[in-house]
């Protein structure tokens, strides 16, 4: 009786050897795997390969033969040929198995066509038009009759109103071999073997009426909604945007940049910060760099990133009588002055510090020095002289004599004249810009109680939690159901109660339900960053490596989301972000290395 078994693969060098090779090269396996049964014992070596019975008695002409003896030297055994017929336990297991052959006979199902027969006898439709092929009325180039039925052109023919009809547009559009097709593709399958009257439209209408096309398939359309320029502010540093911009390599501990950039004058403040960075951090930073220049604004526009949707900031401003003003959520374009400025510092620090990236902290005051004198075309000057009401200053070398004295009045009289023309530049490059961004946009209104499509798109707002799997994700959710008008091109939506995320959109974020079939999306995929998130459990610690020191991270899985969505934190920084949340002898030490 057997009491193990044993199997290798042959490596790429042993599987061209001889059979001779082969089968002396699985004795030697098989002897050392299991010598420790077989020293200082005697035993017997069956195999099927007859010339092996002469190991120990033939002479060895090859050097592969004295290495094998060698391996074999200590062991006392004997080698025993048996037929492969006759070894039937052993052989059985080194051939790969095979299943038995099926043999079936494959059928076409031709009950439908015999329903299809039986329904030409029933149907008025039909029966008019055997009746006219029969009288000769109907053109025999384009109708023919085959087994009882009519076809048109080849194709089979059926009505409008045939119970067929819904199931071959099931069939051609939404089985695998479909695919939820477009127009086109879908009319070009289906006219193949059917035809009715109508088929372009009922075609056309059930695939706009797909439930699953209307979530997975990217819109062709013209972004929804013209565009809807801020009002101009009446004073320079009235109104100001406020933005972040993260993911720069740390430069004297700096990571993050935060922008502050005035509506009318288009003057910005460049502000490195530390990450990680709270309201109360970045409120004394706004301090420190705005607010001794410019004192409070009126109104702040900003994404509705964490820190600008908190609580310490809201209070701090609220007691200031400024109004923050946030984008719609996943529509980041209603701070569009900021995320452009954001791009144009970008470029200049990657010009300037591309081949010592962790040296952009020094450039910074020359591109808040070069952005801010540079001219702009939407105000006709530079932000330095619509700010300051004279040109910025050069820096070519000082030539006695060419200094001047204006008088007061003089002064007063530019300035009134230049806050004028910028207010009449603004306002020409708003016209200007909305003529042009309305040329590749349509309006589109929805009605209170009518049923949308959302589109979320977390690679623009940063304050996201990324769910897994994105790419073969639905990229449209819902529908949902519009309750309120908010503005021109904002829309508040009828939110499962679980939903963290703010439920007032922008229209070319929707997208109108088409068809009866409502199938409502009761979770979305993702959360934003306001309310914050509260750690619910640790799942488990580990040692990472970052800037050659050993850093400790816990796996934490946050309140309202799966396992699957928990995220690796950095130890001192969750302590000191959420210092009530017990982490001690809670999990032990696993989950990776330095």
């Amino acid at each position: 009786r057997p009491i193990a078994f044993l199997s290798k693969a042959f490596s790429a060098r042993q599987s061209h050897l001889s059979t001779y090779e082969k089968e002396m090269e699985a004795i030697i396996f098989a002897v050392h795997k299991w010598k420790s049964y077989l020293l200082g014992a005697k035993f017997l070596i069956r195999t099927d390969h007859q010339s092996l019975h002469y190991l120990l008695q033939q002479k060895l002409h090859t050097p592969a033969q004295h290495k094998w003896l060698l391996k074999l030297m200590g062991f006392d055994f004997s080698v025993e040929y048996r037929a492969g017929k006759h070894n039937q336990a052993a052989d059985a297991l080194s051939r790969l198995y095979e299943h038995p052959s099926l043999f079936a006979i494959s059928t076409q199902n031709t009950a439908w066509f015999s329903s299809f027969q039986q329904s030409y006898k029933d149907d008025p439709f039909f029966k008019q038009l055997l009746a006219q092929w029969h009288k000769g009325e109907l053109n025999s180039a384009t109708y023919s009759l085959r087994a009882g039925v009519l076809f048109h052109k080849g194709r089979l023919l059926l009505h409008t109103t045939h119970p067929l009809v819904p199931q071959l547009l099931n069939a051609y559009h939404n089985s695998p071999i479909g695919g939820h097709s477009g127009f086109h593709k879908t009319l070009h399958q289906l006219k193949r073997d059917f035809y009715w009257r109508g088929i372009n439209a009922d075609v056309k209408s059930y695939i706009r009426g797909c439930d699953i096309c209307q979530r997975c398939k990217y819109s062709t359309d013209p972004q929804s909604g013209l565009l809807q320029p801020l009002p101009i502010p009446s004073r320079i540093w009235s109104s100001i945007s406020m933005d972040f911009i993260e993911g720069l390599p740390p430069s004297h501990s700096k990571t993050v940049i935060l922008v502050i950039v005035d509506r009318l004058s288009k003057y910005g403040h460049f502000i490195p910060l530390q990450h990680p960075y709270t309201a109360a951090s970045v409120a004394k930073e706004f301090v420190a760099n705005v607010l001794k220049l410019h004192g409070f604004p009126e109104s702040i526009i900003s994404d509705r990133d964490a820190i600008f949707t908190s609580n310490f900031w809201r209070e701090l401003f609220r007691l200031q009588g400024t109004k923050l003003r946030f984008s719609s959520s996943y529509h980041p374009q209603t701070d569009g002055q900021t995320e452009v400025l954001n791009r144009c510092l970008e470029t200049y620090l990657r010009c300037f510090c591309h081949q010592q990236p962790k040296q952009w902290l020094n450039w910074i005051p020359w591109a808040e020095f070069w952005y801010n004198t540079s001219f702009h075309t939407s105000i006709g000057m530079s932000p330095f002289q619509a700010l300051y009401g004279y040109p910025p200053p050069t820096l070519l070398t000082f030539v006695p004599g060419t200094a001047r004295v204006q008088e007061v009045e003089s002064t007063l009289r530019d300035r009134d004249h230049i806050l004028l023309e910028l207010k009449h530049h603004l306002s020409r490059a708003q016209h200007r810009m909305k003529h042009q961004a309305d040329k590749h946009r349509k309006d589109v209104v929805f009605a209170v109680g009518d049923w949308v499509f959302l589109k979320l798109q977390p690679y623009r707002q940063h304050s996201i939690v990324h769910r897994t799997n994105h790419k073969l994700g639905a990229r449209f959710y819902g529908p949902y159901k519009i309750l309120q008008k908010i503005g021109t091109v904002a829309y508040k939506l009828e939110l499962p109660s679980n939903a963290k995320i703010h439920p007032v959109f922008h229209v070319s974020q929707l997208k109108r339900k088409v068809g009866h079939q409502t199938v409502v999306q009761h979770q979305l995929p993702l959360m934003e960053g306001n309310p914050p998130r509260i750690p619910s459990k640790l799942l488990g610690r580990r040692l990472v490596k970052q800037q050659n020191r050993a850093v400790t991270q816990v796996l934490i899985q946050w309140m309202g989301l799966p396992e699957e969505e928990a995220t690796w934190e950095d130890y001192v920084t969750f302590m000191r972000d959420h210092p009530h949340f017990d982490l001690e002898g809670k999990v032990g030490t696993g989950g990776g290395g330095i």
